[in-house]
C-alpha cells in the first residue's frame, strides 16, 4: 500500500461506512447513526468527508466485513472519490482491517480507533494525556498495525495515536508492554495528586453538581454560562475531554446570594464508547461519582434525544453512580424548537416531573433550572441542623473565616483564650471542620 502524505493544499480525504447488520438489534436508526459517524470524523483535524454510506449487511465476512459484491462497489467509490482514510463505524478485527487496507489501498479505522485518535487531539490534562496514550497501547496491542503519520503535521498528536515513533513502540507486544507499565506510573502519580485534591475539596462544605450527557448535548455551553467560564464550547464532538470544576454561587430569594456550590464539566458520552476508554476516562468520571445531584443535559432538538438518553442511562450505571442521587433533567437546546413547543416544554407540570426546559445558548428558562437546583440540594442536603460552640485561639484566623464562609455562626463572643463561635450547622458542615487542621498542627507538620 502506497504511504499516505499529507500537504496543507491537500487534506485527508476520507470516506465514512456504517455497516447496519440485518442480524443486530439496533436501538437506533442507521442513518442517525451515520450522522454520527460523519460528525465524529468531522470533529478530527485535517480531515475531509468526501463521501459517506450505509452498507447493509445480512452477516459480516470473517475475513473482509463486506461480502464480495459489497467490496467491489464500495471499492470503485473509493477510486473514484481518491480516497485517502475508510472509517468504518462499528468494529473491524486486526484481520479485516489488513485485508480491506489491501484491497482497498487505503488506511482504514474502526469506531474505536477514531475516537482515540480524536480523544489524543483533545486531550490537555497531564492526566487525560496519559490516559489517552494507555488506552490507545491497550488498543493497538492487539493489532500492532504499522503506523499512519499523514494527520501528525496538522493534528500534533500524542505520538501513539499515529503519531511519529509509534513504530517503536509496536515493534512487538514486550516493547508495548513496557510502555504501558510505564504509563500506569505515571498515571498512578498523577492520580495520587488529584486524590489529594479531592480530599482538600471534601473540607469545602460545598455540595458538588455535575454536568453529564451525550456528546455535544451543550454542557459546556451551559457550564459557561453559569459560572462565566471560557470552556471550550463547540458544535462538535468531544469539544470537552478534561474535567473543569468552578465553584459558584447561586442566586437568593429577592436577588441575595444562595448557597455555593461546586459545578463540574464532564466528557460527553457517546454510544458504543471503546472498551478501552470506559476503564481509562473512569477517573475523570470521579466527579459524578461524588456528586450531590446530576444534571442530565440533553440535546432535545436531536432526533434521536430519547436513544442518547437511555445510552447515558446505562454508562452512569455501568460507572456505579447511586440509585438515590438526585437528578434534574435538562433539556438544552429549545432555541432550536418552534416557539409553541417550547411553552409546551415550559410548562409547570413539565418541572415538577423533574425537567427543565433551557436554551443555554440564549439563557431561556436558566432562573427556573438554578431555582430547581437549589430545591433539590435543599431537600437532599439540608440536613437537621444542631447548635454548637467552638472556642478558638484569636491566631486561628483561618478556621474562623471557613466557618464564616459557610454560613454557620450566628454570634460571636470574645474572650481570655480566644474567641467563641456560637453555630448552628450540620454533620456535614461539622465534619469539614473537623477535617481542618489547627495552626499548631500545621506548625508540627
Amino acid at each position: 500500500m502506497a504511504e499516505l502524505t499529507e500537504t496543507e493544499a491537500r487534506p485527508t480525504r476520507a470516506y465514512v461506512i456504517h455497516p447496519d447488520l440485518a442480524s443486530r438489534n439496533q436501538r437506533r436508526e442507521p442513518e442517525h447513526a451515520l450522522a454520527e459517524a460523519v460528525a465524529l470524523a468531522h470533529a478530527l483535524p485535517g480531515i475531509e468527508i468526501v463521501g459517506d454510506e450505509v452498507a447493509r449487511l445480512r452477516k459480516p465476512d470473517a475475513g473482509r466485513l463486506f461480502g464480495k459484491g459489497k467490496l467491489a462497489e464500495i471499492g470503485e467509490r473509493l477510486t473514484e472519490g481518491e480516497v485517502d482514510l475508510v472509517l468504518v463505524d462499528g468494529p473491524v478485527s486486526p484481520v479485516q482491517q489488513r485485508n480491506l487496507e489491501k484491497d482497498w489501498g487505503v488506511k482504514l479505522l474502526d469506531r474505536t480507533g477514531l475516537i482515540l485518535e480524536i480523544f489524543a487531539d483533545r486531550a490537555r490534562t497531564r492526566e487525560g494525556v496519559l490516559q489517552v496514550e494507555l488506552a490507545a497501547l491497550s488498543y493497538q496491542r492487539t493489532r500492532l498495525v504499522r503506523a499512519w503519520t499523514h494527520l501528525e503535521r496538522q493534528r500534533g498528536g500524542l505520538g501513539f495515536v499515529g503519531g511519529p515513533g509509534e513504530t517503536q513502540i509496536e515493534a512487538d507486544r514486550r516493547a508495548i508492554d513496557e510502555q504501558m507499565t510505564r504509563l500506569r506510573r505515571q498515571l498512578e502519580r498523577v492520580v495520587k495528586t488529584r486524590t489529594l485534591h479531592r480530599a482538600a475539596r471534601a473540607k469545602v462544605p460545598y455540595p458538588i453538581v455535575a454536568l453529564v450527557g451525550y456528546t455535544n448535548a451543550g454542557k459546556s455551553t451551559l457550564f459557561n454560562r453559569l459560572t462565566g467560564a471560557e470552556v471550550l464550547a463547540k458544535d462538535m464532538l468531544f469539544a470537552t475531554l478534561d474535567p473543569t470544576m468552578r465553584a459558584i454561587r447561586l442566586p437568593g430569594a429577592g436577588g441575595g446570594q444562595g448557597r455555593k456550590i461546586i459545578l463540574s464539566d464532564t466528557v460527553g458520552f457517546i454510544s458504543d464508547l471503546p472498551t478501552e476508554l470506559v476503564a481509562a476516562f473512569r477517573a475523570t468520571l470521579e466527579e459524578v461519582l461524588e456528586a450531590d445531584l446530576i444534571l442530565h443535559v440533553r440535546d432535545i432538538s436531536h432526533p434521536e434525544t430519547e436513544e442518547q438518553a437511555a445510552d447515558v442511562a446505562e454508562i452512569l450505571e455501568s460507572l456505579g453512580v447511586d440509585e438515590d442521587v438526585a437528578l434534574i433533567e435538562v433539556w438544552n437546546k429549545i432555541d432550536a424548537l418552534s416557539a409553541d413547543t417550547r411553552t409546551a416544554l415550559r410548562r409547570t407540570d413539565a418541572r415538577t416531573q423533574g425537567i427543565q426546559a433551557v436554551s443555554a445558548l440564549s439563557g431561556e428558562g436558566l432562573d427556573d433550572l438554578i431555582a430547581a437546583i437549589d430545591a433539590h440540594l435543599s431537600e437532599a442536603l439540608d440536613e437537621p441542623k444542631a447548635a454548637a460552640a467552638v472556642t478558638l485561639p484569636f491566631s486561628d484566623g483561618r478556621r474562623r473565616a471557613w466557618l464564616h464562609e459557610a454560613g454557620v455562626v450566628e454570634r460571636e463572643e470574645s474572650g481570655e483564650n480566644g474567641v467563641t463561635l456560637h453555630l448552628l450547622w450540620t454533620e456535614r458542615q461539622k465534619a469539614g471542620f473537623e477535617a481542618l487542621s489547627a495552626p499548631d498542627q500545621e506548625d508540627d507538620a
